[in-house]
C-alpha cells in the first residue's frame, strides 16, 4: 500500500505537503547546524601559528574564558589577536566599517546616513595620523596583534569559517571575503569609544532647541546646579595650588558645602548644568581600605553602565608572561575590547583599576557664517578645509560627499540632523577633543604593566580620551583616585551652549588643563572612595572648569551610604561590595512619594496608590510597587513637559530630571505643570500628580490586569540583548538567529544597579551593567566577575550568552588569575607554536 492511501483525499495531500515540509526544515537544520559549528573556534590540541617566536598555551574555563601564557610581549599580544578573531571576528569586522564609515558596503543604502555621519567626523582619518605619534612599543605590539588576526582570517578563508553572520550576509548579496586586520583597524575602535563616553554635545543642541519654544529663563530650570549640600563630589579635598593640585589642602565639610550651596539658591537664576548621563551611559566604582575590610586589604569594585549589546562589548581574558620580565612585564586578567590588544579594566598582580566616565566637557559646537567655500572669523574671509569621501553602497552606486572644516572643526549640519545653526549662522563645526591625535594606546599597555602608584598614575596621564575618573587600589594597601584626560580650557564661555565661532572669543586655548592640575586623591580620610558620573570636585574650590554637566549624584550617595552603613556593622568583604551593586533602590522616591500621596485622588488608582505607602523604594522583579511607581514617574515627566519642549529636548527620566521636578514640586503654580494643549484652562501640580496616578493606573491594568497587586516590575522592565547589526535587520528569522530574550530584570534607571529605560519609549532596558566586577587585593583568586552575554561572538555556541542568567540574577563568576588556579579551572587548552 502506498503510504496515506488510507487517509481521505485532502488530509493525504496535507500530509504529503507537510512530510515535505518538515524534510525541508531537517535539510535546512542541518545545513545551519553545519553552517554555524563551522565557525566554533578550536579550543584544545595544536595549532601552528606563523609568525610566533615561542610556544603560547591557551587554557579557557566553563565559560570559555582564556587564559594566555607566553614568553615575549610580541607572542602574547599576537596570540590575544588570534583569540579574539576565533570569537568575536565578525564584531571586529563590523566594527571596523563603522568606525571608516564603510557599513554601506555590508548593509546597502539603509547605513548611508551612518556613514556620511562618520566620514564627516573622520575617526579613521585620525586614527592614521595617530599612529606614528605612538611608541614605538606600542606600534609594536599593535602590529603583534593584527599578525595574530590575520593568522587566524588565513585559516579560515570561507565565509562559512568566519562566523553565522556572513553566511546571512551573502545570501543578501552582502559580505565578501573581509580585508587584512591593521593597527589601525585598533585605533580607530578607541575613537569610537571616545565618542560614546563624551560629553554634553547633546546637551548643547537640547539647550538651543528648548530656546526656539521657551524663554531663557525657562530653559534654565530644566539644568539645575549640582546639589553639593546633599551629593558630595568624588574628590572632598585639595585644591589646585602653585605646584599643581595639592590634595593636602584643608578639606570641606558638608556644612560648608551646604553654606554654598544656600547662598547659590539665592542667585536670581541658577546655573545652567545638566546631565552627561545620555540615556543610562554612567558607571559606578569605588574602592575600600583595608581599614574596613574583613581581609585588611582593598576591595575594588566597577560596573560600567553601557547600552546592552549582543555580544556584551567587553571580552574577559587573562595575559600573562610566563616570567615577568622587562622584555615581558604582563601579568594581567581584565576585561578587553576585541579588536584592541591589551587589558582595559582589571588586575595585575599587584595593582587593580576601575573606570567610569569623568564626563569632562571635552566637545564644543561652533556657530559658522560659511558663504560658498569660505567661513567668517575674525573679520576675514577664510577658505574652508574640503575634502571629497567615496562611500560604497551594495547593491547601488558609490555615493560621494564633501566634507568642509572650519578652525573648529567639522561642518556637522549636513549629517548631524538635530545640529541645527540660527540667527546669523548657517552652519554648525564640531570641536572635540578627539580629533587630535592621542596617545591613549599608549596608555592602556602603560596601565598593563604598572606595579605601583607612581607608574599608574605616569601611566594614566597618557590616558587622553575619553576622559575616565580611575580609582585605583594595591597589593600594599594603597587606594587613590585620578582624572586623567585632554580637557580643553576655553578663552570664553562654559561649554553648554553653541557659541559663535566668527569672533574668535569662545576658542580654546592650545593647551589642555595640565595634568598635575587634574583633581587627585591617595588614601582619603574617608577610606574609601566612589565615583559614579558625579561631579568631581567643588568648582568653588577648583578652577579651571571641568564641566557643568555632571550626572547629579544620586547613585554616588546610595553607594556612600551604603558603604557607611556596612562599615558600622563590621568588617566588609567581597559578598557586600556585590550586595551594593545589585542595589536597586529608586533615589527620588522619598521625594516623590510624599507628593502623591498628598493629593486627592478617587478610583481605582487609589488601590494602586495604596502600594506605595509600605513600598521600600526596591525595585524587585516582583515588586507592584515598583511597577505602579515608575508608570507614575513616566506619565508626570510626560504630562508636565512633553507639551513645552520639542521631541528630542523632551525628559527620558534620568537624575537631572530629579532635581527639575524637586524644584517644580515646590512651585505649585509654576508654567510647567500647566498643559498647553488644554487651552484656556490652567493646570497646576495636583492637577498633574492626579492625571499622573490615573494614567499610570490605566496604563498597567491594560497591560497587566486589573489586580494591582499581581503586577509585577520584571514584566515590564526587560532586557532584550540585540545583536548590533543583524539583530535589528527587521527580518524576523535572522533576528531569531542571533537575539536573546526578552527577560525581566530588577533595578531602574540612575540606581545603583542600573538598568536604564527610556519614558519616552516604554519601560524596556535601553542600557545596563555592562559587566560587573569585584578586585579583592588579599587574595586576588578570590575576585569575582561576570559579563552581559559570553565569551563567544557565534550565535548557538555554549558561551554565547552563558552569562547572562547569572548577571540577571546578580551573580558572579570566580576571577581567577593565578597560575594554579587557571589550570585547575581549565576545561580546554590549546597549544599554539611557531
Amino acid at each position: 500500500m502506498r503510504p496515506y492511501a488510507w487517509m481521505p483525499w485532502p488530509l493525504r495531500w496535507f500530509a504529503r505537503v507537510l512530510t515535505v515540509l518538515l524534510a525541508l526544515v531537517l535539510v535546512l537544520a542541518g545545513v545551519l547546524v553545519y553552517t554555524v559549528r563551522q565557525s566554533f573556534p578550536q579550543m584544545d590540541g595544536s595549532v601552528r601559528l606563523p609568525g610566533l617566536t615561542g610556544s603560547v598555551e591557551i587554557y579557557r574555563d566553563k565559560s570559555g574564558i582564556p587564559h594566555i601564557y607566553a614568553d615575549s610581549s610580541a607572542d602574547l599580544f599576537m596570540a590575544q589577536g588570534f583569540v579574539h578573531a576565533q570569537d568575536r571576528f565578525y564584531e571586529m569586522d563590523f566594527r571596523r566599517h563603522m568606525t571608516a564609515g564603510r557599513l554601506s558596503e555590508l548593509f546597502g543604502a539603509s547605513t548611508l546616513d551612518t556613514d556620511k555621519a562618520l566620514r564627516t567626523m573622520g575617526w579613521r582619518r585620525v586614527a592614521e595620523q595617530e599612529l606614528p605619534e605612538l611608541s614605538q612599543q606600542t606600534q609594536g605590539y599593535l602590529a603583534a596583534y593584527a599578525k595574530g588576526v590575520n593568522a587566524w582570517l588565513d585559516a579560515n578563508p570561507n565565509a562559512s569559517d568566519r562566523s553565522l553572520e556572513y553566511s546571512v550576509l551573502k545570501l543578501q548579496g552582502g559580505g565578501g571575503r573581509p580585508e587584512k586586520w591593521t593597527p589601525i583597524d585598533s585605533l580607530a575602535w578607541l575613537k569610537a569609544m571616545a565618542w560614546d563616553l563624551r560629553s554634553n554635545v547633546e546637551d548643547e543642541i537640547d539647550r538651543a532647541l528648548a530656546l526656539t519654544k521657551l524663554p531663557k529663563e525657562r530653559v534654565d530650570q530644566l539644568y539645575p546646579g549640582y546639589p553639593y549640600d546633599r551629593h558630595l563630589p568624588i574628590v572632598n579635598e585639595g585644591t589646585v595650588g602653585q605646584g599643581g593640585f595639592d590634595q593636602r589642602a584643608e578639606p570641606r565639610t558638608r556644612t560648608g558645602q551646604a553654606l554654598t550651596q544656600a547662598a547659590k539658591t539665592l542667585e536670581a537664576v541658577p546655573s545652567t548644568m545638566s546631565t552627561a548621563d545620555r540615556d543610562g551611559v554612567g558607571s559606578n566604582s569605588w574602592v575600600v581600605s583595608g581599614e574596613y575590610t574583613a581581609s585588611g586589604k582593598p576591595l575594588l569594585a566597577n560596573d560600567p553602565h553601557l547600552s546592552a549589546q549582543m555580544p556584551s562589548v567587553w571580552y574577559q581574558a587573562g595575559l600573562h608572561c610566563r616570567e615577568l620580565t622587562q622584555e615581558c612585564p604582563y601579568d594581567v586578567t581584565g576585561y578587553t575590547f576585541s579588536g584592541v590588544p591589551g587589558v582595559v579594566i582589571g588586575h595585575t598582580d599587584r595593582i587593580s583599576w576601575g573606570f567610569t566616565n569623568l564626563a569632562p566637557d571635552v566637545a564644543d559646537l561652533f556657530l559658522e557664517q560659511v558663504d560658498d567655500d569660505t567661513y567668517l572669523y575674525k573679520g576675514v574671509r577664510m577658505p574652508l578645509v574640503t575634502r571629497r569621501e567615496q562611500i560604497k553602497v551594495a547593491g547601488r552606486d558609490p555615493v560621494t560627499i564633501t566634507v568642509k572644516s572650519t578652525i573648529h572643526g567639522p561642518l556637522i549640519n549636513d549629517v548631524i540632523t538635530d545640529a541645527r545653526a540660527s540667527g546669523e549662522a548657517n552652519a554648525v563645526a564640531l570641536q572635540w577633543t578627539a580629533l587630535t591625535p592621542g596617545h591613549t594606546a599608549d596608555a592602556i599597555f602603560a596601565l598593563n604593566r604598572a606595579r605601583d602608584w607612581g607608574e599608574f598614575k605616569a601611566a594614566a596621564a597618557l590616558f587622553e580620551v575619553p576622559s575616565q575618573n580611575l580609582v585605583y587600589a594595591d597589593t600594599t594597601g594603597k587606594i587613590a583616585y585620578q582624572a586623567p584626560g585632554r580637557v580643553p580650557v576655553r578663552k570664553k564661555g562654559d561649554g553648554t551652549w553653541p557659541v559663535p565661532g566668527w569672533t574668535g572669543e569662545y576658542d580654546w586655548n592650545t593647551a589642555p588643563i595640565p595634568y598635575d592640575r587634574l583633581p587627585s586623591v591617595e588614601d582619603p580620610a574617608d577610606g574609601f572612595i566612589v565615583t559614579a558620573n558625579n561631579s568631581v570636585i567643588d568648582p568653588n574650590r577648583y578652577q579651571p572648569l571641568l564641566t557643568k554637566d555632571w550626572s547629579y549624584g544620586y547613585r554616588s550617595e546610595r553607594i556612600r551610604t551604603l558603604i557607611q552603613e556596612a562599615i558600622k556593622k563590621g568588617p566588609i568583604d567581597a559578598q557586600t561590595m556585590a550586595r551594593i551593586q545589585q542595589d536597586s533602590s529608586d533615589g527620588f522616591a522619598d521625594t516623590l512619594v510624599p507628593a502623591l500621596m498628598r493629593v486627592d485622588l478617587a478610583g481605582p488608582a487609589v488601590q494602586a496608590r495604596e502600594l506605595l505607602k509600605s513600598w521600600d523604594r526596591s525595585q524587585s522583579l516582583d515588586s507592584a510597587a515598583a511597577a505602579y511607581y515608575n508608570a507614575v514617574w513616566r506619565q508626570v515627566l510626560v504630562l508636565t513637559f512633553n507639551d513645552d519642549l520639542p521631541a528630542s529636548a523632551r525628559p527620558t527620566g534620568g537624575d537631572r530630571w530629579y532635581e527639575v521636578v524637586r524644584r517644580l514640586l515646590e512651585a505649585p503654580d509654576d508654567p510647567f505643570w500647566d498643559d498647553t494643549t488644554t487651552g484656556n484652562r490652567k493646570e497646576t501640580r495636583d492637577d498633574v500628580l492626579r492625571q499622573a496616578m490615573a494614567s499610570a493606573y490605566q496604563e498597567l491594568a491594560d497591560r497587566l490586569g486589573d489586580d494591582v497587586k499581581a503586577w509585577r516590575w520584571g514584566d515590564l522592565h526587560q532586557l532584550e540583548l540585540v545583536n548590533e547589526s543583524l539583530g535589528t535587520s527587521g527580518i524576523a528569522p535572522v533576528e531569531a538567529l542571533f537575539n536573546r530574550g526578552p527577560f525581566g530584570v530588577t533595578g531602574g534607571k540612575d540606581a545603583v544597579n542600573a538598568t536604564s529605560w527610556n519614558v519616552q519609549r516604554g519601560y524596556e532596558v535601553t542600557a545596563v551593567p555592562s559587566m560587573r566586577m569585584i578586585v579583592d587585593l588579599s587574595d586576588l583568586d578570590k575576585s569575582r566577575w561576570i559579563n552581559l552575554t559570553g565569551a563567544s561572538g557565534h550565535a548557538f555556541h555554549d558561551n554565547y550568552w552563558d552569562q547572562a542568567e547569572a548577571w540577571a540574577r546578580g551573580d558572579l563568576l570566580p576571577m581567577y588569575s593565578s597560575p594554579a588556579a587557571v589550570r585547575k579551572a581549565a576545561t580546554h587548552t590549546l597549544k599554539l607554536s611557531p
